[in-house]
């Protein structure tokens, strides 16, 4: 479906109102990645932040691809989603080692990480490529404006919806048209409360006009939430710590957490800091008991844990949020 009034009218409004983002005032393939990643499941307000921290402190993908993980995991502490951040330093290192930023789609989508939405944003707005871009927000515009009800996060709408974006794609125009789709989604045809009388495509969108802007884009049935109890025990001896990181296939891999269970033998004191902390994950809600265990001895422990300095601790080494939950009770 080829709509030049409604690709025009998007074109218009980004023009006039789109906003002015740090990684738009460059097409360096590097800042524009580096902002698609931490913008895939991060607040625009938030991921600024972290963007122009990563740019000050890894201003070029050579710099990234030499830091240690521990490094960049230190430096993403606070977003979530560890896995981006893990991928992000694996990719940089495959950019460095190809000799230079892929120009490609296919090229773009082979970096970890990446999919099928980045690589369009990335090729469209670096390299001008002519790929359209369908997220939440674009999903939500074309739902609303051409009354689709196919549910969105379904493999047919994905087809469908890509589809007529692509066909709204204008010929040398994609990074306009796909930040201007993003933009208008995020700040007119908002999911709650959109600006139906100040929207420039109200008179040509169908769920304006048959009153089902609420009712689009219709969902389909979330995963349910599921509970994991268990508890943090953070052991003190003599200003040191014990410490391990955490292993693949679970939550927080690659970052460092404390004892999760108290021992059955204790030399020293045990003390009930916090009990049934929540803390909520995409899928999980954790509840978790903060305890302090003080002793002048080294006690044995299983494989992993590693001594160090509380001031370290603090400092050097990348946490959940939830053991940073447990320091702030300290």
């Amino acid at each position: 479906m080829q709509d030049l009034r409604f690709t025009e009218t998007i074109l218009r409004w980004y023009a006039d109102s789109g906003r002015d983002l740090p990684w738009r005032r460059t097409r360096d393939p590097y800042a524009v990645w580096l902002s698609e990643i931490i913008l895939q499941q991060t607040r625009i307000a938030q991921g600024t932040a972290y963007w122009q921290r990563f740019m000050e402190r890894f201003p070029t993908v050579e710099s990234l691809a030499a830091a240690s993980e521990d490094e960049v995991l230190r430096l993403w502490q606070g977003l979530g989603y560890y896995s981006r951040a893990r991928n992000l330093h694996a990719a940089a290192r495959k950019i460095v080692a190809l000799g230079h930023f892929p120009d490609t789609l296919e090229g773009i989508r082979s970096l970890k990480g990446v999919g099928d939405y980045t690589a369009a944003a990335i090729g469209s707005i670096a390299f001008g490529l002519p790929a359209a871009v369908v997220d939440g927000n674009v999903y939500r515009v074309l739902a609303r404006h051409y009354g689709i009800a196919t549910p969105v996060g379904t493999s047919e709408a994905k087809k469908e919806f890509t589809a007529l974006a692509t066909a709204l794609l204008p010929p040398g125009q994609a990074a306009a048209f796909n930040q201007g789709m993003m933009d208008f989604g995020a700040m007119v045809c908002t999911p709650l409360s959109p600006r139906c009388d100040d929207c420039p495509l109200s008179a040509s969108c169908r769920a304006f006009r048959e009153g089902r802007v609420a009712l689009l884009p219709v969902k389909k049935p979330a995963a349910a939430v599921q509970e994991r109890h268990f508890s943090y025990v953070y052991l003190r001896c003599q200003g040191y710590t014990a410490i391990r990181r955490r292993g693949p296939g679970d939550i927080w891999q690659g970052l460092w957490e404390p004892l999760i269970v108290i021992p059955s033998e204790v030399e020293g004191s045990i003390l009930l800091l916090k009990e049934s902390v929540r803390h909520q994950l995409t899928h999980r809600t954790l509840i978790c008991d903060f305890y302090l265990w003080e002793t002048e001895r080294r006690p044995e422990l299983a494989d992993g844990f590693i001594w160090v300095t509380e001031e370290d601790l603090r400092e050097k080494y990348a946490k959940p949020r939830l053991f940073e939950l447990l320091l702030e009770c300290l």
